[in-house]
């Protein structure tokens, strides 16, 4: 007797729903959907009213409650560097350029991407557990009832607020960790403060400026739209509260080392 052979029939509906369950069909999606959501936003940014008060809690919240975590990481930063830094100058003879180095390594690029992922854990996490929290216990559905635009009141203020306040906290993070670096300077030897910053502004151009201040403000985009996509679009049930905060971190970060590649490149062109 001949074998009998069962051919399954593959079909189009079949293909669609192995594909949407593969990793790929799921990160289309997932760029899909930020896509629209991104879309959504400057829609309604333009759009009146505007939310001017929430504007500036979400901006007191976000950018004044951070001020402590970015100093303290500054000037860590600063100091570190400088210590860690001292030696390979002390073996070709170049300590005396050791500001002139840390002031621009700071102010380009350590300043810029340390106050960005500071910002993604501590902020980006915040807001994606907070709409998402908000969304489980059916707090935005209320405020689509009452006439309330939630998108608008709960994601545009939260974005801009985020926009705006990194590159304010990434001045502080550079001015705080250029004393962190004067102190490491003075532990093995004795630099006076006019001499120590007239070598730090002397070696900064303001291509080493404008750059580094603009990329924070795509850093400070980037956070907030993402944790609030996160939040916003969670999963319903606490599971998702916590999938949310963890994801936005995770996203957040990925973009900022993604967008500092890409300002880099483009600076680079510049430059050169």
């Amino acid at each position: 007797m001949e074998p009998k052979i069962k051919i399954r029939s593959i079909t189009r509906e079949k293909i669609e729903e192995d594909f949407l369950a593969s990793i790929f069909g799921k990160f289309f999606i997932e760029v899909t959907s930020l896509a629209f959501f991104t879309m959504r936003f400057f829609k309604e940014v333009l759009k009146p009213p505007y939310e001017f008060n929430e504007l500036l809690k979400q901006s007191f919240l976000i950018g004044y409650k951070s001020f402590p975590l970015v100093g303290i990481t500054g000037f860590i930063i600063g100091l570190v560097f400088t210590i860690q830094t001292r030696p390979t100058l002390d073996k070709f003879g170049a300590v005396s350029m050791l500001p002139a180095m840390v002031a621009v390594s700071l102010i380009r690029e350590i300043g810029p991407v340390i106050t960005g992922l500071i910002f993604a854990g501590k902020v980006g996490s915040g807001i994606g557990a907070e709409l998402s929290s908000m969304k489980v216990t059916e707090q935005i559905d209320a405020m689509q009832v009452s006439g309330t635009n939630p998108f608008k009141f709960l994601v545009v203020t939260r974005v801009l607020a985020a926009t705006m306040m990194l590159p304010l906290l990434a001045v502080l993070a550079d001015a705080v960790g250029l004393l962190g670096s004067f102190i490491g300077v003075n532990l093995r030897g004795s630099v006076s403060a006019s001499f120590f910053f007239l070598q730090v502004f002397q070696s900064l151009t303001f291509s080493d400026l404008l750059p580094a201040i603009v990329k924070t403000f795509f850093f400070g985009f980037a956070i907030g739209l993402i944790g609030c996509y996160k939040g916003y679009c969670a999963n319903t049930g606490t599971e998702g509260v916590g999938k949310a905060a963890n994801s936005a971190v995770v996203f957040a970060s990925l973009l900022v080392f993604l967008i500092d590649m890409i300002a880099v490149q483009i600076t680079s062109l510049y430059q050169y």
